[in-house]
């Protein structure tokens, strides 16, 4: 599904809801800004996280192995689905900076 075939009533209520928010957490607002994604995208949400981390196939928090120099240690990836893609998500621009980064556009802008 592509942007034009979005109902615009959702287009422009998911846009209005995330453009232009300050002070927000990534840690605290991806989970739901990625679920109201996949709201608007018509796919499936994440599946619940179980203990069983290898059998975790589209998870929040999907705990992996990292490998360095100085030994093993756990980590997480903030959004993962098998055989698919590994998504990290950041804030979008630097602490007490202006609202731009530079080198980095609004994704939410009416001009194309």
């Amino acid at each position: 599904m592509n942007v034009e075939s979005w109902p615009d009533d959702n287009l422009s209520g998911f846009i209005a809801r995330w453009q232009g928010q300050e002070g927000g957490q990534e840690r605290a607002n991806y989970a739901l800004f990625l679920t109201e994604l996949c709201d608007l995208l018509s796919v499936d949400h994440p599946q619940l996280a179980g203990a069983t981390h290898e059998r975790n196939d589209y998870v929040f928090e999907r705990v992996v192995t990292r490998h360095k120099d100085d030994g093993d240690a756990l980590g997480r990836i903030d959004l993962y689905k098998r055989d698919c893609f590994v998504l990290e998500a950041k804030q979008s621009r630097l602490r007490g900076a202006a609202k731009e980064v530079l080198g980095q556009s609004d994704l939410f802008t009416t001009d194309r």
